[in-house]
């Protein structure tokens, strides 16, 4: 009975091994023995023109870096003046806030006395003797500037005395102070610039015949 089943066990191990290896043994011609028939991705080509405008970006980002002024100094990294700034204003204490009016040009005008320096209102001044003369402050300003002059920036306090004097305009929170000797030169420089101004565009009293009938 043993020797019996154990053929039945051989039998079915070998009919098992036999079904296995067709199975797993690829045949001639089979899917699993053809070559693949699947090929590398073709690389997408780049184009030079692609690649011109990705260093122009470049570049154009290189060079607004470098015209970024720096404000940590005078100049920027690549050598660029930085952005001016104003002076820091006026340090509030009762010396430099006290205003008293003084007599300047025939009108009276308000005026501080900063560290041993005596400052007019400049606002004031410019409203008493240059309105008519230049457009604005902002021509003042421009003047101020080619002439070496700095005015000193008032503190709060001060435009607040100046506000409540009528020097300014009630609305305004900003305000400059300058010496009388550097208005003076900046009221000579208007004055001169207007004459020449006015030379410029009047017309000559006599013309070339009046003056010739008036040799003869």
């Amino acid at each position: 009975m043993s020797s019996v089943v154990d053929g039945a066990l051989s039998l079915g191990l070998g009919v098992s091994r036999h079904h296995l290896s067709s199975m797993t043994a690829p045949t001639p011609g089979s899917p699993l023995d053809r070559p693949s028939s699947l090929t590398p991705p073709t690389p997408i080509p780049f184009h030079s023109s692609h690649h011109r405008a990705l260093l122009l970006d470049q570049h154009h980002q290189t060079v607004a870096s470098k015209k970024m002024p720096s404000l940590s100094g005078t100049y920027g990294s690549a050598g660029i003046p930085a952005v001016c700034h104003s002076p820091p204003p006026v340090s509030s204490n009762p010396e430099n806030n006290a205003c008293r009016l003084i007599d300047y040009r025939g009108a009276r005008v308000a005026a501080f006395n900063v560290d041993g320096r005596q400052l007019i209102c400049l606002p004031q001044a410019f409203e008493l003797f240059l309105k008519h003369l230049v457009g604005g402050l902002h021509t003042v300003y421009t003047k101020l500037k080619r002439l070496d002059i700095t005015p000193i920036v008032c503190n709060v306090e001060q435009v607040r005395v100046l506000r409540g004097l009528g020097a300014i305009q009630p609305g305004v929170n900003r305000c400059k102070l300058i010496s009388p000797a550097e208005f003076d030169v900046l009221y000579d420089d208007c004055t001169n610039s207007r004459l020449h101004s006015i030379h410029l565009h009047t017309p000559s009293l006599y013309t070339n015949d009046t003056v010739i009938l008036l040799l003869i």
